[in-house]
C-alpha cells in the first residue's frame, strides 16, 4: 500500500455522521436537491459553482466531491480544471461565467455591505429567466448550507460516502 492510501485509512472526521445525529437533515438536503434539480439550471452548471464554492472556502472534502459530482456530470475535464481560474480561461459559456461570477461574490467579502453588485446582477438576467436565477441562487445555497459541515466537522475527502464521517470510536 502507498503512502496516500495508509493516511486515508488512519485519517478520522471531527464527528460522525450530521445525519445520524439530526436526522431532519435529510429532509432538508432531499427537498434542496430537488430545488436545484428543477431543469432550469444545467447540472454540469451547478456543479461547476459547487466545486468552486469548494476552492474558495479552502475544503478539500468538498472540492473533491464536486470534481467527481462535474465527472458523472458530463463536465469535460479541461473545465474542471480550469474551474478556479475561469475568469481568463476560455472553456466557459456566458451563463457559467456568470454562474460562476455570482458564487464568487456571494461566497467573498465584498466591499460596503454590496456583494451582488447591480451590474452583475444585470449580466444574470440577460442569462437566465427569474426561475433559472433563483434555482442558481438556492444552487448556491445549496453548497452553502453544508459548508459548516465540511468545514467544522471534516469529513474525509475521497473515500465512499459510508466512510466520509468516521470518527477515532466509530468500529
Amino acid at each position: 500500500m502507498n503512502t496516500v492510501t495508509n493516511s486515508l485509512e488512519t485519517l478520522t472526521s471531527r464527528f460522525s455522521d450530521p445525519q445520524q445525529l439530526v436526522p431532519e437533515l435529510g429532509d432538508v438536503s432531499t427537498a434542496l436537491f430537488k430545488i436545484i434539480g428543477n431543469g432550469t439550471v444545467p447540472r454540469s452548471t451547478v456543479t461547476l459553482v459547487h466545486l468552486r464554492a469548494g476552492q474558495l472556502v479552502e475544503n478539500t472534502y468538498l472540492t473533491v466531491l464536486h470534481t467527481a459530482n462535474a465527472r458523472r456530470a458530463g463536465v469535460p475535464e479541461e473545465k474542471i480544471a480550469a474551474v478556479a481560474s475561469w475568469n481568463d480561461a476560455p472553456y466557459f459559456a456566458p451563463a457559467e461565467r456568470v454562474a460562476l461570477e455570482l458564487v464568487e461574490a456571494v461566497l467573498t467579502p465584498g466591499g460596503h455591505g454590496r456583494r451582488v453588485p447591480d451590474a452583475l446582477y444585470a449580466r444574470a438576467i440577460e442569462h437566465c429567466d427569474a426561475t433559472a436565477l433563483a434555482t442558481l441562487a438556492m444552487a448556491i445555497g445549496r453548497v452553502n448550507f453544508f459548508i459548516p459541515l465540511a468545514l467544522i466537522g471534516k469529513p474525509l475527502p475521497g473515500v465512499p460516502m459510508a466512510e466520509q464521517w468516521r470518527t477515532s470510536t466509530t468500529g
